[in-house]
């Protein structure tokens, strides 16, 4: 039955087509922000609650993921949340100023980095299931997407405190304790491959992994100390033919 259900929603999907590689009668495009930063919808409700309560709020968070599906119909909606919600029940709670986030308190040394533990997702991030259950219940046909930040681009978070023009710690610590960077990349591996498949769990209809910093890296680099994150986690993913979507600048 499940496997009926899964080639009912690919056939009639056009994101789903597409993901699939499967011909679709058109090609959906992806805007970036869909929830609408701009929508005033969107507006009303972070005027009575901050970011990083919309997305611990199961409620608030089905809320703004659906707003510019019923304003617009499109073909699949992505959940609201923020690749740094799952650092906070590791050990590297974080916060919005200006608009941004910024940790708490950047690893920079050993004992810091050793520190931030991995944890189950469905509990200590089971607001965000939560979440998933309450949006696929009201999407009906249209799919919804799940995500998560890369590794690398969470390891720059975590040591630049925030984001940076130069990356000047990270990259230290990359030249120069190169075994730190690893064990840290190797932390978050695991965590964002239970973390997505517990969004898989939960309904999420495909993944997405964003790596917005991975960009500033030589091939090499890239190739070394990225790559294998890209590929383990993927490897993890449950069921294996869950549709993957990969995000780099």
């Amino acid at each position: 039955m499940k496997g009926k259900a899964m080639k009912s929603l690919d056939s009639t999907s056009p994101y789903m087509a597409a993901v699939r590689g499967v011909h679709s009668n058109r090609r959906p495009i992806w805007i970036m922000r869909q929830a609408g930063r701009y929508l005033p919808e969107y507006l009303a409700v972070r005027e009575k609650h901050p970011f990083v309560e919309v997305c611990n709020t199961p409620e608030l968070a089905c809320e703004v993921t659906l707003q510019p599906i019923r304003r617009f119909g499109f073909d699949a909606a992505i959940l609201f949340s923020d690749i740094l919600v799952p650092l906070a029940p590791m050990g590297a709670a974080f916060y919005f100023g200006n608009g941004s986030p910024r940790l708490e308190k950047p690893l920079r040394d050993g004992q810091e980095i050793r520190a931030l533990h991995t944890v189950d997702s469905r509990e200590e991030l089971a607001f965000v299931a939560q979440a998933i259950r309450l949006i696929t219940s009201e999407l009906g046909e249209t799919p919804l997407i799940g995500f998560a930040g890369a590794p690398f681009t969470l390891a720059a978070y975590l040591v630049e405190g925030g984001g940076s023009q130069n990356y000047e710690n990270l990259k230290t610590m990359l030249y120069k304790r190169a075994d730190l960077l690893e064990h840290l990349l190797r932390t978050l591996t695991d965590q964002v491959a239970d973390y997505l498949n517990m969004q898989i769990e939960a309904g999420v209809k495909a993944v997405q992994l964003f790596d917005t910093w991975a960009g500033i890296l030589t091939p090499g680099d890239f190739e070394q100390y990225v790559l294998p994150g890209y590929q383990t986690i993927f490897e993890r993913i449950r069921p294996s033919n869950t549709p993957k979507v990969l995000f780099m600048k």
